[in-house]
């Protein structure tokens, strides 16, 4: 915690926002995605699914296969818990709802699936995507699957397998958001990111979560930035986004979101 309290302090003092971004292409995506203040209906919808699993008191066995939790390393836990201290926040679910609706984007893939909460918020972002969610814990993916049907959640299809073993059935397709939320290792965080490179075309987009989690996470962020197939990377702290486009040079930008 206190590695994250002194990346952040250094992350605001060489931040900028929209302002500070000479790239058209990012200061569009700032101003019309990342700092879109239009209240939308799916906002409601990514609201009372929180709700509900903030109340919701049920005890499940977690199998955890990433790296844990900052909070809570029982492996039983309940489901308000995990949507309070492991599923993504109202803000985020926002921002990946925005994000996704921004680019249209047809084929995601979601490494950890957890509740379901970032899954949710990307199916209401576009409803036409094809989603495809891999989750490690056997558990939480047959209490997931159940909470889709509840809410008449279609188009999205939850895999329980170890990560490498399931990208390795998914290497021939492509997909055009990939967002890493189940492990937060270096090595893993690597690996998986080198396993879904032949998975990408020009204008895909990889998101990765808590980029800032511990020391050897913000090396794997590093390297990933450092990696001649990326060409833009954007860094807001708890996110770091990836992009691939051959038309846009090679540049990096911290932007407060």
């Amino acid at each position: 915690m206190f590695y994250q309290i002194i990346k952040y302090v250094q992350f605001l003092y060489k931040s900028t926002n929209q302002h500070g971004v000479h790239s058209p292409f990012i200061y569009d995506l700032a101003t019309k995605c990342f700092y879109d203040k239009t209240p939308y209906q799916g906002y409601q919808s990514i609201s009372e699914y929180r709700k509900a699993l903030l109340k919701n008191k049920t005890k499940i066995k977690i199998t955890d296969l990433g790296s844990g939790s900052h909070k809570n390393n029982s492996n039983v836990r309940t489901i308000s818990e995990i949507a309070k201290y492991s599923g993504s926040s109202f803000f985020r679910a926002k921002l990946i709802y925005r994000f996704v609706q921004y680019f249209k984007s047809e084929t995601i893939l979601e490494l950890g699936t957890s509740l379901g909460m970032a899954t949710q918020a990307m199916r209401l972002g576009n409803p036409k995507a094809k989603i495809t969610s891999i989750e490690g814990c056997p558990n939480l993916t047959k209490f997931t699957k159940s909470n889709f049907l509840k809410y008449h959640l279609i188009g999205i299809t939850i895999i329980n397998n170890d990560f490498k073993k399931a990208l390795k059935a998914l290497n021939s397709n492509s997909f055009d958001v990939v967002f890493f939320d189940g492990n937060h290792q270096k090595e893993a965080t690597l690996e998986y990111f080198e396993a879904l490179l032949p998975a990408i075309h020009n204008d895909s987009v990889f998101i990765f979560d808590d980029i800032y989690w511990s020391k050897n996470m913000t090396e794997a962020w590093k390297l990933i930035k450092k990696h001649p197939k990326v060409t833009v990377t954007v860094d807001t702290f708890f996110w770091g986004f990836v992009f691939f486009r051959s038309e846009q040079k090679k540049e990096h930008f911290t932007i407060r979101v």
